[in-house]
């Protein structure tokens, strides 16, 4: 399978440091050419927060992409040059107050979407944590912090109750990797 050839490329929205878009004039294998959008988004994290009474720590926030109030587990972007680990511990801390003394357990990387952005979402698994501290929120941010039972929440998943794609998978990820 041969790859595309990019011809030129120019950014046509630029919303840093959050997203940028840019249009490649690309040559496909086939001969044929076409304008392709490409998303650029800084690598992201998320984390499956649970407390010593293996609750999960999950956030409420509403999402103007979709238009609604969403239920999810912690997370956010990770900035120029950040480790992702350290990216985590961060946000989570940020947007909920839970921290722990315990290093983040590495659960996988992936491509949100890799047909249109170029980004890639790593998943941790946080143990033993407990509210440090109050919020710090971003001045676009409204988050309503709660915990949820761990089998509950998986349930909540299964029902529909919960949509966010990165919190279903870390939740698996998590399952798996605590043998339940």
């Amino acid at each position: 399978m041969q790859k595309w050839m990019t011809l030129a490329s120019e950014y046509v929205i630029l919303n840093e440091p959050y997203h940028k878009t840019r249009k490649d004039r690309c040559l496909l294998p086939n001969g044929m050419e076409i304008d392709y959008y490409v998303q650029e988004y800084p690598n992201w994290v998320n984390a499956v927060v649970l407390t010593p009474d293996r609750e999960i720590v999950v956030v409420r926030q509403y999402r103007h992409g979709n238009g609604v109030v969403m239920m999810e587990t912690p997370g956010g972007m990770v900035e120029k040059d950040e480790d992702p680990a350290k990216a985590v511990v961060r946000e989570v801390a940020e947007e909920t107050g839970y921290s722990t003394s315990q290093s983040p357990i590495y659960l996988g990387s992936f491509y949100p979407n890799p047909a249109t952005s170029n980004n890639m979402a790593a998943t941790y698994l946080l143990l033993d944590a407990h509210r440090q501290q109050d919020q710090n929120l971003d001045a676009t941010e409204d988050i309503v912090v709660t915990t949820v039972p761990f089998v509950e929440f998986g349930r909540m998943i299964r029902e529909g109750q919960v949509s966010h794609l990165f919190s279903a998978l870390g939740y698996f990820l998590a399952k798996d990797y605590l043998g339940l």
